[in-house]
């Protein structure tokens, strides 16, 4: 299997820091690297037709284990097709374990060596989770990204509880991989990605790192990262878990949408992030720009008939204008939403072109400096 194992390609590494360019080669397709992966939690991206998305040139989108486990079901998922079937985005789908909303959503869980037991946000029912059943469902949604089982501990827990849950990921993930390895036998062509924990404990981040890279998976994902903590500790503990990762697979950080901590990211050498908050902030109004996020609810906007952002090609920027967007935000038009969300996706995506290129010409450092300079400076 250690040919089927490389599945990344590194095109160019920057001088200066840990950032690189490169290629993931997945069943539906190849990822260019780095990248900002949409979140689409019930196999679909708020607002967005998969012809957007195909519009705006992503490779790869996201949906969410524990959602589509409730609804629609695994079983259903499959006999249409997988995700790629049923929804019909037929480029890339990544899907997380479930685990993260297990423990945020659930109103009752206990975590045992055996799995997670937890009760149904939607209907109160009573499910398990265990390594095993959560890469059976993934592989039944035909997923070219899965996740392992994970317990994941939020900022500012003691170290005991880090432990416990450095542990039993450590245990799931032995136990994730051999059922992985199962269903690649019998004809699954997706991938399985680990993850990294350790809570901010520089030696637990230390020993789930090096054991992570030493079972040799195809890439590997950093958790428990912006759960909550400062941005400065966030990025020190990415840089400290990266020295520990090999360098020839691609990295994950789960969790981030921002311009900082995409730079920061790809700074650190980190190939791969996702975020529901450009999404989340379309439908609040609030619009990406080179200059910093502009709110359209405000009232200075209502005789302004230029674009969200001068300097952004999306059709949205070139057929719009402020005024008119606010209007639809103020009257809870659905447009709204599709066309904030549309801009905000084309923004980040455009953006990760734009690094691509610094990368391979070797000015990231500079690329990076002058956006954050401007995006600073306010609208």
């Amino acid at each position: 299997m250690s040919e089927v194992l490389k599945i990344f390609d590194i095109k160019h590494k920057a001088s200066g820091s840990r950032a690189r360019t490169g290629t993931i080669h997945l069943p539906h397709g190849d990822v260019r690297t780095p990248v900002f992966m949409p979140v689409g939690t019930n196999a679909t991206v708020k607002a967005m037709p998969k012809d957007f998305l195909e519009e705006i040139d992503f490779d790869i989108i996201l949906a969410n284990t524990y959602h589509l486990f409730l609804r629609p079901g695994p079983d259903l998922i499959k006999e249409a097709g997988g995700l790629h079937g049923f929804s019909q985005w037929k480029k890339n789908f990544l899907t997380d374990s479930g685990g993260f909303q297990v423990f945020s959503l659930s109103k009752l869980r206990k975590i045992t060596d055996e799995g997670v037991r937890f009760q149904s946000h939607i209907d109160g029912s009573y499910h398990m989770f265990t390594p095993e059943n959560v890469v059976q469902t993934q592989t039944k949604f035909n997923s070219d990204i899965q996740m392992q089982l994970d317990v994941c501990s939020g900022w500012g827990v003691e170290r005991k509880e880090a432990e416990k849950a450095l542990r039993i990921t450590s245990d799931w993930l032995l136990r994730a991989k051999g059922e992985w390895e199962k269903q690649r036998e019998a004809g699954y062509e997706g991938i399985l990605f680990p993850i990294v924990q350790g809570n901010f404990f520089e030696d637990l981040r230390q020993k789930s790192a090096e054991f992570v890279s030493s079972l040799d998976m195809p890439g590997i994902a950093i958790g428990g990262l912006s759960v909550g903590e400062p941005p400065a500790e966030f990025t020190k503990y990415l840089n400290y878990t990266v020295q520990y990762l090999p360098e020839d697979k691609p990295k994950y950080v789960m969790g981030i949408g921002t311009p900082e901590y995409i730079l920061d990211a790809v700074q650190a050498g980190i190939d791969m992030f996702d975020c529901v908050l450009p999404t989340r902030n379309a439908r609040n109004g609030s619009y990406f720009t080179r200059r910093g996020m502009l709110s359209i609810k405000q009232e200075r906007w209502i005789h302004d008939f230029g674009p969200v952002d001068p300097e952004c090609n999306c059709k949205v920027c070139r057929t719009y204008s402020r005024s008119y967007l606010r209007h639809l935000f103020k009257e809870q038009e659905i447009l709204s939403s599709i066309l904030a969300s549309y801009h905000n996706l084309y923004f980040l995506n455009n953006m990760l072109k734009e690094i691509r290129v610094a990368i391979d010409e070797d000015r990231f450092e500079q690329y990076r400096t002058d956006f954050l300079e401007k995006f600073h400076q306010g609208v």
